[in-house]
């Protein structure tokens, strides 16, 4: 089945929507490693793991499977949940910002490393 940037392959050996693996095109390192750890912290993940078929290729194969529940379903939950994740991130860092602007205003920062004396 393939959609778009999303194909599911065939596992052999392995039966129902327990173990699929996913084809994302134009994905890299960066979603592969960071949905990886996500989706291995599910319970209902018993392996998860991707790779990069060729450094050329833009794109990566994510392998799961789960104890019960269904890999499509799994996948789905790790990207919102990694969603979430990068928007607290977003969210935090431009509240440090926003800090930062309010304690040294336009005008007084200087060009300087943290720490040190220019």
């Amino acid at each position: 089945m393939a959609t778009g940037r999303l194909q599911v392959l065939p596992v052999e050996g392995c039966e129902g929507e327990t173990c699929m693996t996913f084809v994302l095109t134009g994905e890299s390192h960066t979603l592969g490693n960071a949905l990886r750890h996500v989706l291995t912290k599910n319970p209902s993940v018993t392996f998860c793991g991707y790779s990069v078929p060729h450094p050329s290729e833009k794109k990566i194969s994510l392998r799961i499977q789960t104890n019960g529940a269904s890999a499509l379903d799994v996948l789905r939950k790790g990207l919102e949940d990694l969603q979430l994740m990068c928007d607290h991130m977003t969210e935090i860092f431009q509240k440090r910002v926003d800090d930062f602007k309010s304690a040294f205003p336009e005008g007084t920062r200087t060009g300087g490393i943290a720490g040190e004396d220019t």
